[in-house]
């Protein structure tokens, strides 16, 4: 595209000041800032701040107005205290994953800022005996998954296989393909562990205008985890622009998608159990939620707005609407704890480009350090200057058809990685203490008794779920240790 050509474009959505510098700027400052401005569809950023500060404007405007109702007894349903029901979901979810229509996508990704550490968030070691990464828990349980659901149903020792497409930001995908890479995929096929890039936006003034960070270069940010739908679409290589995500589970003919984060270290990746609920209840989206643990907790809850299902964010919860308890059982009546941890049939994937500019982005207003227009010198403002815009992955749940919501036990699945060593509350010593706990229980669960002290992890190729463990029925474990086979817990009897 030519300069003359570019500049008109720019000047025609009124951001023509991007433009500002080129006389300045060195030839190759001008080649980088002309693939950016040719590489972003600049009118769809004018429409997404349009309907982003549209939408806050109504949302602010309705507050207290909209009808929140708890979820509807047909939609909802829980593992807790019903053993025949949980049987017979991981039995279909385990036929699902043995005739290869199961994949997992990972959200990855954020950096580990909060931890201390510039890398990966699943980089990171949460301090088990093992020392092993987030990453590695999640591939271990993949293969271990595969190889429970070909016992199962009768298939060949390797042949069922779910594909992992790991979603990371432009700061975090060299550094995880390196570490996947450095830890020979941790065991699994590299051709099924898929790596793609979360999208970004450009950072806007309070007016909508485009911030340039440098002469030549614009301000961005990645657009939320909600822009997963729209980076499912895009090339996966510049070498062949027609395979995407989507276009590679269309190849594979996987029907079903397990999406989740990957700062949990408790995550059942593809659970069976999940799957097949979601199976049972015909859905085309469905969420994992926990019971809140009391009714101020500060996390968004699944229920509710009009006729549509949404994720309630804990501030837009009256104090009455937290207390209320359901007549019939007693519970928190807005107990439904999203932790972010979804399923999808690939049809519904498809479907999300038809309604995707219904979806409003949410505005958040941060300091963005910018060129001044006139000297070109870079300014750090000291407060709010501008917006970064950010979808949610949730915000598609309003419009599924067949929407479902499943209740876990939070200390058998959640278990989130978020706050620096030593807060004390959702930091790297409370997942690993929930982490060696459930163990335990995993092994006390089948008969075992483990002394008092004993800290004991099981590698996930050893269980996934408290799985294989019928051995250890009757024996009392005294010592300490790390577990890689079933063979090896006889050393710590």
């Amino acid at each position: 595209m030519s300069t003359d050509t570019l500049r008109q474009r720019y000047e025609a959505a009124g951001q023509g000041h991007l433009l500002q510098f080129w006389p300045k700027l060195s030839e190759s400052e001008r080649w980088s800032l002309q693939s950016q401005l040719e590489s972003l569809d600049i009118d769809r950023v004018n429409r997404i701040y349009k309907k982003a500060v549209a939408s806050e404007k109504e949302l602010v405007e309705n507050s207290g107005k909209d009808v929140l109702q708890p979820l509807p007894e047909d939609a909802a349903d829980s593992v807790i205290g019903d053993e025949v029901k949980v049987k017979e979901w991981r039995k279909t979810g385990l036929e699902a994953i043995s005739r290869g229509e199961v994949g997992v996508l990972l959200m990855a990704g954020g950096q580990g800022t909060r931890l201390g550490s510039s890398a990966p968030k699943g980089c990171y070691d949460i301090g088990l005996p093992s020392h092993k990464s987030l990453f590695q828990y999640q591939a271990e349980r993949i293969a271990r998954l595969q190889t429970l659901a070909a016992e199962e149903n009768g298939n060949k020792p390797g042949s069922v296989l779910i594909p992992w497409y790991v979603m990371t930001s432009g700061p975090t995908r060299p550094e995880t393909e390196a570490f996947f890479k450095k830890n020979s995929y941790f065991g699994l096929d590299s051709k099924n562990v898929i790596f793609f890039e979360q999208g970004t936006l450009p950072c806007l003034t309070m007016d909508g205008k485009v911030i340039l960070e440098t002469p030549s270069r614009v301000a961005v940010a990645p657009d939320g985890n909600g822009g997963l739908y729209a980076a499912l679409r895009q090339p996966l290589s510049s070498e062949d622009k027609s395979r995407t995500v989507l276009t590679d589970l269309a190849a594979r003919n996987i029907r079903y998608v397990h999406v989740y984060c990957v700062d949990n270290c408790l995550v059942r990746v593809a659970d069976p159990v999940f799957i097949g609920y979601c199976l049972s209840k015909q859905s085309d989206c469905a969420a994992k939620v926990v019971p809140k643990s009391y009714p101020t907790e500060s996390v968004g809850v699944i229920a509710r707005r009009g006729d549509k299902f949404s994720v309630i964010e804990y501030s837009e919860i009256s104090k009455e609407q937290a207390e209320r308890r359901d007549p019939k059982t007693g519970e928190l009546a807005f107990r439904a704890g999203n932790i972010v941890n979804h399923f999808y049939t690939t049809e519904f994937l498809n479907e999300v480009e038809s309604f995707e500019d219904e979806l409003a982005f949410h505005i958040a207003r941060k300091k963005i350090p910018y060129v001044d227009n006139t000297s070109g010198e870079l300014i750090k403002p000291t407060k709010p200057n501008g917006m970064k815009l950010e979808m949610f992955v949730f915000d598609v749940f309003p419009f599924t058809k067949r929407f479902a919501v499943l209740e876990v036990e939070r200390k058998e699945e959640f278990s989130p990685l978020k706050n620096a060593p030593g807060t004390g509350s959702d930091d790297p010593e409370t997942s690993r203490r929930d982490l060696l706990a459930q163990h335990k229980r995993f092994l006390e669960s089948a008969g075992a008794k483990v002394a008092e002290g004993v800290e004991i992890e099981l590698s996930p190729l050893v269980s996934y779920a408290g799985d294989g463990l019928e051995n250890v029925k009757g024996k009392t474990f005294t010592r300490s240790g790390i577990v890689e086979s079933v063979e090896e817990l006889d050393a710590l009897v």
